[in-house]
């Protein structure tokens, strides 16, 4: 690891005015999960580390209109936030499969974002939550959609001179289920090698909205956006669920890594979309309760 500068200001505004100074030479630090491991792999060599830790009020979850989470807010405090709990319960379940506890309280949801790894386990629970991404520099401030976030492997819409300042989630519907399920066979701690988030929301007995996004089977984590609108106007069943999930597994071209090859991830998404996507309708009409997901070793 090359030496570098730290510094930790105390103040938004001076942590922005230090990546406008040092532009591509500056790097931020959060939880510092992804950011160490790079830098002692000689992946990133900074000159300046910018250490957000006493940026408190970047920590704090709220809800009014929106969820609004801080960008500081550990992958453990938003597991077990009743607000998130209450109002979110998709997020909890998912950074509830994130690694291990020691992990999940050091690893911020800002910096798993700018992380932009497309096998982590909670951009797709954000994109099916509709979120937005709020990004703030020295002089502007911006809203990137979850879902338009992601750019490529490690690639995101985060410029050198910006810093994620917190995540919104609009209020979800009233009589939609939500369902995260993750398959990693190795440790259940592992990177996932199919991960499926969906939201299904049931009028009258009928789906009349959808969303299903993927993580771990592209260069960015995938909203299956051919696939839904196949779904609205049937009641949920096994067999619109199989087909949908057969359709959203045809529209990708998963990537062969060390986990999986291409074929095995396309068929471990039919088994894992069509699963997702019956728990979720159920939830919805109240058969299976809606998890409220509790901590986890």
């Amino acid at each position: 690891m090359k030496p570098f500068t730290y510094i930790e200001p105390k103040l938004l505004p001076e942590a922005l005015a230090l990546l406008a100074q040092h532009g591509d030479e500056a790097k931020v630090i959060a939880g510092g999960t992804a950011l160490v491991n790079f830098m002692k792999h000689g992946l990133i060599e900074p000159r300046v580390v910018v250490g957000l830790r006493q940026l408190k009020h970047l920590r704090q979850i709220s809800v009014s209109n929106e969820i609004r989470i801080g960008a500081l807010s550990t992958l453990h405090n938003i597991q077990t936030s009743p607000l998130i709990l209450s109002h979110a319960p998709l997020l909890a379940e998912a950074c509830r499969h994130v690694a291990t506890v020691r992990v999940r309280s050091m690893a911020t949801i800002g910096g798993a974002l700018a992380y932009a790894d497309p096998a982590l386990d909670t951009p797709p629970a954000l994109i099916v939550l509709d979120a937005k991404v709020r990004l703030r520099s020295q002089h502007a401030e911006r809203d990137i959609p979850a879902d338009r976030f992601f750019k490529g492997i490690f690639e995101s819409a985060l410029e050198p001179q910006e810093i994620i300042s917190e995540v919104t989630i609009p209020a979800q519907p009233t009589d939609c289920g939500c369902a995260f399920l993750k398959f990693a066979p190795a440790t259940h701690d592992d990177y996932a090698t199919v991960c499926v988030a969906v939201r299904v929301t049931i009028t009258d007995g009928r789906i009349c909205d959808a969303r299903i996004a993927l993580g771990a089977v592209g260069t960015t984590p995938i909203r299956a956006v051919e696939a839904e609108p196949a779904l609205r106007g049937f009641a949920p069943d096994e067999k619109i669920f199989s087909d949908v999930a057969r359709m959203t597994a045809e529209s990708l071209q998963p990537v062969t890594n060390l986990r999986s090859s291409s074929e095995y991830k396309r068929a471990m998404v039919v088994v894992f979309v069509r699963r997702a996507l019956d728990l979720a309708a159920k939830r919805a009409i109240g058969l299976v309760p809606q998890e409220k997901s509790g901590p986890r070793s």
